[in-house]
């Protein structure tokens, strides 16, 4: 997809919040640091539309993204590490929880992973909480500039079989660094829309 308008529109922690002009959605997961942000800047042809932190936790709000005027990315925070209290741990896993359940608008969930490692129990909780509520998955491997290519098909087994990708769900390898894996996301994502 040629990316030719994109905007951060809001940080909303309530539905309430929430855009109201009915574009379709889709949410981005993954666990702290993994990459959401530079996912988003690199599909979008932007160097800093989605601010990237070297801090885990730093998306504390679920944060709306309208592309070409046509739909939203919607940053959740990451789950897993990051320094906050118990009790804000909480409370975002109740806002995500209540978005990812409650939005009509939500096409499918881009759930990202580190291809370097096998996927965290955090991950496999989120991929199988998405299933469970048939939400339709695009499990992205980020960072596959830093694996020689002839080890990407061993990276994608391990995290395929930890994760027990359906066969219904895309897994695309992603680098933020060389553009690999872009038209793959995009085209990916056009097939929810």
């Amino acid at each position: 997809m040629k990316v030719t308008k994109s905007d951060f529109i809001i940080s909303a922690v309530k539905p309430e919040q929430y855009p109201i002009d009915g574009l379709p959605e889709i949410g981005l997961a993954g666990r702290s640091n993994v990459g959401k942000s530079s996912l988003i800047n690199t599909l979008i042809n932007r160097k800093n539309l989605a601010r990237t932190s070297q801090r885990p936790g730093k998306t504390q709000t679920l944060n709306f993204y309208l592309i070409n005027e046509i739909l939203y990315f919607v940053d959740v925070p990451g789950y897993g590490f990051a320094k906050v209290s118990k009790k804000e741990r909480e409370s975002w896993g109740k806002m995500i929880e209540t978005y990812l359940t409650d939005r009509d608008q939500l096409k499918a969930v881009i759930q990202i992973v580190d291809l370097r490692h096998s996927p965290s129990n955090d991950d496999v909780v989120m991929y199988d909480w998405l299933k469970h509520y048939e939400i339709p998955v695009i499990v992205v491997a980020t960072k596959s500039d830093k694996i020689p290519k002839g080890k990407w098909g061993k990276h994608l087994k391990v995290v395929s079989q930890t994760l027990k990708i359906e066969p219904t769900d895309k897994l695309v390898t992603f680098s933020s660094h060389t553009g690999q894996g872009k038209e793959e996301v995009w085209s990916a994502i056009k097939s929810y829309l």
